[in-house]
């Protein structure tokens, strides 16, 4: 899976623009940040609170984080490991979080 797989599944998301985020690609929903890659070819993914600790728990080879990230309800993801349904219905879950009212009425 690669960061352009995400972007095409978000793309189908009402609201969602392709943007920057500290200088690499990323992808936002009303202006707020639902996924970007990292230098490092990582990409760091908004997930709901308890969600988080059940992907470090379940799948660490794909889902990580580092000190700078604890606290934050976000995900490291090794794209290269993941699984495409399952990063798509993530991403659909953080989109329905930061989505409007409006906008999510839009989808249907």
């Amino acid at each position: 899976m690669t960061f352009d797989d995400v972007a095409a599944i978000a793309s189908a998301l009402p609201g969602t623009m392709l943007g920057t985020s500290y200088g690499t690609p990323a992808i936002k929903v009303g202006g707020k940040l639902l996924a970007r890659l990292r230098e490092d070819g990582d990409m760091v993914l908004k997930v709901e609170d308890g969600c988080r600790e059940v992907l470090f728990e379940t799948q660490p080879d794909v889902f990580h984080t580092t000190p700078h990230y604890d606290g934050y309800p976000t995900v490291l993801v090794r794209l290269a490991l993941a699984d495409a349904e399952q990063i798509a219905g993530l991403v659909e879950r953080a989109w329905g979080g930061l989505a409007s009212a409006k906008v999510r009425r839009a989808r249907g």
